[in-house]
């Protein structure tokens, strides 16, 4: 073993010393001589075979591509720590270079040994190393000690030193571009074209629920099926989010109704509060298959007037952890949730209570007049500690129970990364809980932060069981769509418990395959069992929900006929009663101070049907893009060679008037997944 080698693997297992300006000017110089050379490789032909360190660079690339997710806040001392370490890990990696190569860098002429040390490092702890018995295992060492070097030295708040690459030092003498080089490397802004195998690192440690793709079903056999309506969206916010990042979202991530009902469409309005829901249906041929059909179903809620909300009581849980203290995360669920003040009226009462290691009241059920007070305390709010979520879910509804009244709406509203380690963090635990709390009217809404450490199992499940809305905040932009523009669908319910049925008539539908939902997915008798908790809808919200329909006769079916069980005599010879008609669509809910539900039915005929694609409603023809979309993310099982282009072509037709733009920002991510996928290997 060199004593270079040596001196690296002590200055690794030291104490971070304080580099001497000289050496510190030389060996940032060789660093960025070395980075800027191994940039160049890598761009013209095969990472692993052009770079001198093989796998243990682009290991060490990678490693740093992930610390540098991590966010850091603005803060002085961590500039200073982060200077002093980066001096010396360029040194150590230019060391470890030019041991395995120096002609790589300096060229056959250079000197070796041009990289000197400083001299603190050659004071190590915990005695001199052993030598090695072979490469991989100096490999294996030298991973162990810069991993362990990196967590001392707070390697995720290096992304602060980026500043560097828009102000170099006057004193330096160094061009921009080498700076831009070697922190580019480091914190990994941009994501190659010719590495999409990188983008998996983006996804971190973020966990979804498994499920799979709605199967095909035969009416003969199963003519009846049977959902809870579902209005979240943070599945496309997450998606959104993620192709914004340059990766493609894991397929368990997209839920394809959250898609669909991310979108405001300008569905039929209903009459009154007594009738809160208007049902549409309309049917068209397939864009992925011209021979089957698409039932699209549209609901509108009935939206209430500014003098007709009821007042609330809200409180604030806020995750005050220490994996919320990125940019993303514990800043913009801040500023998220002054928006919201801006939606609430005087009377209003907000509270807040935060949790990490353990759980604290911030803030007094207190009224929105005062904005200063709710503010001040907003803005004291800082991250550090673990997760004690289930802690902070007791203290939170004990705040709302402290100010509850049956005339308000009595909600809590909890803002986290979904990450629970402390305390009770089982979900089934947590369900029953949250479902208890729900019984004494009291909901809860979730808004998801983050990503590498996003728990969307968690957060559905807590939704889902509270009777609330789960989205997902990756900008203002969208805490404004959901606070602020959409504040009344998402704190006023005029339904709960809904649910949708429809039924084939197996003279006209051979086969159908509900396309997202797979969630919500109710057993037949649950329809009519008032116990069985649905989904909530609240005032002005619309819902979608789209069926794949094989006609019958058409010769399209993806079944056999059954061997032992032949369909019913009658399945090819249409009943009198119903000629033309396609279903029978069936929605039941209840109102929300009522515990009977109220059904509303309604058939779909042939006279639902357009002629072609073009013909349909341009909402139906909107929202059948997005589900296409949806599909392809999820591997385009059932989409044939429907393409993204495809994807393209059909919504910017039906893209309409789109007020906030959300349809042109669809067009993008499209165009985005288009081009992402087109790097796969």
């Amino acid at each position: 073993m060199t004593d270079e080698l040596k001196r690296l693997e002590e200055a690794l297992r030291g104490p971070l010393p304080e580099p001497e300006p000289q050496a510190r000017e030389r060996a940032l110089a060789a660093a960025l001589a070395a980075f800027d050379a191994a940039g160049q490789q890598a761009r013209q032909g095969s990472r692993a075979a052009e770079r001198p360190m093989g796998r243990a660079w682009i290991w060490l690339e990678n490693l740093f591509r992930r610390n540098a997710m991590n966010l850091a806040r603005a803060n002085f001392r961590y500039r200073l720590v982060g200077a002093a370490g980066l001096a010396v890990l360029a040194a150590a990696v230019a060391a470890r270079t030019l041991i395995t190569d120096p002609a790589s860098v300096y060229g056959p002429e250079e000197d070796m040994h041009a990289l000197s040390l400083p001299s603190p490092v050659e004071q190590p702890m915990g005695g001199p190393m052993p030598e090695f018995a072979s490469n991989k295992a100096r490999e294996l060492s030298l991973r162990s000690l810069v991993e362990q070097r990196m967590r001392e030295m707070e390697m995720p708040r290096m992304r602060e030193m980026s500043a560097l690459h828009a102000r170099p030092p006057e004193s330096s003498g160094r061009p921009k571009e080498s700076i831009e080089g070697l922190m580019n490397f480091m914190v990994g802004p941009h994501v190659s074209d010719d590495t999409p195998e990188v983008h998996e690192h983006l996804q971190g440690r973020d966990r979804f629920p498994a499920f799979g793709t709605n199967p095909v079903k035969s009416v003969a056999r199963e003519p009846v099926s049977t959902f809870s309506i579902d209005v979240d969206t943070a599945s496309y916010g997450f998606v959104r989010a993620a192709l914004n990042r340059g990766a493609l979202p894991p397929p368990e991530a997209v839920r394809v109704e959250e898609l669909v009902n991310y979108f405001p469409y300008d569905y039929e309005v209903p009459r009154d509060r007594q009738a809160p829901f208007a049902v549409g249906v309309s049917l068209m041929p397939t864009p992925w298959n011209p021979a089957t059909r698409l039932m699209h179903v549209g609901i509108r809620g009935y939206a209430l007037a500014p003098e007709a909300k009821p007042r609330t009581n809200l409180v604030f849980l806020i995750d005050t952890s220490g994996s919320m203290h990125e940019p993303e995360r514990l800043p913009l669920l801040v500023r998220s949730l002054k928006l919201l003040l801006d939606a609430l009226a005087p009377d209003d009462t907000v509270a807040i209570a935060a949790y990490a290691g353990s759980a604290g009241v911030v803030l007094e059920p207190t009224r929105a007049a005062e904005r200063r007070k709710i503010l001040a305390a907003l803005d004291g709010l800082d991250a550090g500690g673990s997760t004690a979520g289930a802690e902070g879910l007791r203290l939170a509804y004990g705040l709302a129970e402290q100010n509850f009244a049956e005339d308000r709406i009595n909600r809590v509203i909890l803002a986290t990364d979904g990450d629970f380690n402390v305390g009770v963090s089982d979900p089934g635990e947590l369900e029953r809980y949250v479902a208890r709390k729900r019984a004494t009217g009291v909901f809860l809404s979730v808004l998801g932060f983050g990503m590498g450490n996003y728990h969307d199992e968690m957060m559905q499940a807590l939704a889902q069981n509270g009777n609330g809305h789960a989205a997902y905040i990756d900008s203002l932009s969208e805490a404004r769509k959901v606070l602020v523009e959409e504040a009344t669908s998402t704190l006023f319910p005029i339904a709960r418990d809904v649910k949708v049925q429809v039924e084939f008539n197996p003279a006209m539908v051979s086969e159908y395959r509900l396309i997202g939902y797979e969630t919500r997915r109710l057993a037949r008798e649950d329809f009519n069992d008032d116990k069985v908790d649905a989904g909530e809808v609240g005032a002005g919200h619309t819902v979608t929900a789209i069926y794949e329909l094989t006609p019958a006769g058409s010769g399209a079916e993806r079944m056999e006929p059954s061997r032992y069980q032949p369909e019913d005599s009658k399945a090819g010879t249409p009943d009198p009663r119903f000629a033309g008609e396609y279903a029978f669509l069936k929605v039941r809910y209840k109102l929300p101070d009522r515990d009977d539900s109220t059904l509303i039915t309604r058939t779909v005929t042939r006279a639902d049907e357009a002629e072609g694609v073009g013909g349909a409603p341009q909402e139906a023809r909107f929202a059948a893009a997005v589900a296409g979309f949806g599909q392809l993310l999820r591997g385009g099982r059932y989409t044939g060679d429907y393409g993204y282009e495809d994807v393209l072509a059909l919504a910017r037709d039906a893209r309409g008037e789109d007020r906030f733009g959300y349809r042109a920002e669809f067009l993008n991510l499209v165009r985005s997944a288009a081009a992402l996928e087109a790097q796969r290997p």
